[in-house]
């Protein structure tokens, strides 16, 4: 019997997004069932009364998620657009709502605990007298989802062996010859050693591949120990457990007083993001670019609210207006988008994690709106509460660690970007002029990791050097 779908919404800053919800199961609507068929009218009402809240897709890239708090207890009356829990994604929490009256009649997933999207943590009666029946189908969806993960934990422990393993340090005995004429076949260096120890390389049982002769066969047949003693298909199996479990104990033991911690949903995510990075041709360029100018601005915006990021991101988002390939992204290997949008993502550390609050269209605002909204989109994300487009919709990234006194480093490229700019600390640096005349200037170095495959070394120079141009002369960064 189908069911039907029903939307509820997510509460983000003051707005909503829908997700579907079912009800389960649904009234069959021919007139041939009603007209051939008795059926209980009220044991239809009871179970089609019964809806289910779904852990829903907060991001692109979300596969599951996990739940926070329960802002409403089992038994509580719901109204339409009320708060019912707090989920968190791979990047934010965020407050799911109710789009129905109705009780709370049963919590599936409970708080801490993750589910799949898509997967009900949720269940939702009409009336009081639906509750039990809620309780119950709630029990039944917590029994069938944890006992395959019962089974897939707990392996059937392998059959111990009949008996024990010969000692590696004795040489296993030579095989014996067939009887009757055969063709001989060695290895050049087994037959100058059947000659050296006078062995009748006839009566040697290869046991290389198709029975070709080796040297451990020879000094098996001479009686000579040897290190790797040859072994015979038909014992194959065992060697190889035996070397399997000396590498499982070669692994160091853990430290004392260790503790062993795992991700958060965010960290799992940064995890995924960085491995996936690894599939992409990656090819880094630095680039020296003089600060005194850019310093001087900045001594002079700083008291307006104007941060020394949104200086950077406004140049690199003037710089990518003239280089759009900087600006493109690569993901399926085949073809290349260029992006209509300058959409700046800033990497930003946050307790449990990294995020990339996206400055969208930084190319279009004025300085003293981009830092308004930067200001905004930082406390939104420490506070875990940035809507998705707010962190999935970057097209070039920018990373500051100059704060932190760091004069260099490189940044891992975001799948589905072009290219991060890594941006170091800016320092006093002596310099010579083209007439050979020294001099002290404040230098910064920056480093950009790009996608090779899309973007070229040409490209990235040409890039920084417009965007060197522009931090060495920064009247236009406050128009």
């Amino acid at each position: 019997m189908a069911s039907s779908q029903f939307l509820s919404k997510i509460l983000i800053n003051n707005k909503t997004i829908s997700f579907s919800s079912s009800l389960s199961p649904s009234f069959p609507l021919l007139p041939s069932t009603f007209s051939h068929r008795k059926r209980n009218p009220n044991a239809l009402r009871v179970q089609a009364k019964i809806r289910e809240i779904f852990m829903p897709a907060l991001s692109s890239t979300m596969t599951e998620g996990k739940i926070v708090s329960w802002v409403k207890s089992e038994g509580d009356v719901l109204s339409k657009g009320e708060s019912v829990v707090v989920v968190e994604s791979d990047k934010a929490d965020m407050d799911v709502e109710t789009f129905y009256d109705g009780i709370l009649a049963a919590i599936v997933v409970p708080e801490g605990e993750t589910a799949p999207v898509g997967a009900p943590i949720g269940l939702l009666a009409e009336t009081e007298e639906e509750i039990a029946e809620a309780k119950a189908k709630a029990a039944s969806k917590a029994g069938g989802s944890s006992s395959p993960v019962a089974e897939a934990v707990t392996p059937t422990p392998p059959p111990a062996p009949s008996t024990p393993a010969p000692a590696i340090s004795q040489p296993p005995p030579a095989p014996a010859a067939p009887e009757g004429p055969r063709k001989t076949t060695a290895t050049p260096f087994a037959k100058k050693l059947a000659k050296q120890h006078k062995v009748d390389i006839n009566q040697v049982v290869g046991t290389g591949p198709y029975g070709r002769i080796t040297p451990a066969d020879v000094e098996a047949a001479a009686g000579i120990a040897v290190s790797k003693p040859s072994v015979s298909p038909a014992g194959a199996a065992a060697p190889a457990a035996v070397v399997k479990a000396a590498a499982s104990s070669s692994a160091p033991p853990p430290l004392p007083a260790s503790n062993v911690v795992t991700f958060t949903t965010m960290q799992a995510a940064v995890s995924k993001n960085m491995v996936e990075s690894l599939s992409v041709p990656t090819f880094r360029v630095g680039y020296p670019v003089t600060t005194d100018a850019l310093d001087a601005l900045y001594e002079k915006v700083k008291p307006k609210g104007v941060t020394m990021t949104a200086l950077l991101a406004k140049a690199a988002a003037m710089a990518l207006v003239q280089h759009p390939v900087v600006n493109s992204s690569c993901k399926d290997g085949k073809s290349f988008t260029y992006n209509s949008n300058i959409n700046i993502a800033v990497a930003v550390a946050i307790n449990g994690g990294l995020i990339t609050p996206v400055l969208q269209d930084a190319d279009k605002l004025d300085l003293y709106l981009l830092s308004q909204k930067w200001k905004e989109l930082v406390e939104k994300a420490r506070a875990k509460q940035l809507q998705p487009q707010e962190y999935n919709s970057g097209t070039f990234t920018l990373s500051n660690l100059g704060m932190f006194g760091v004069d260099r480093f490189d940044a891992i490229l975001p799948p589905g970007q072009g290219a991060i700019m890594a941006v170091g600390a800016s320092k006093p640096t002596v310099v010579a002029d083209k007439d050979g005349f020294f001099s002290v200037k404040s230098k910064m170095l920056v480093n950009v990791t790009a996608d090779h495959r899309i973007i070229y070394g040409a490209d990235l120079a040409a890039f920084l050097n417009t965007f060197a141009k522009i931090i060495e002369n920064p009247e236009n960064l406050t128009l």
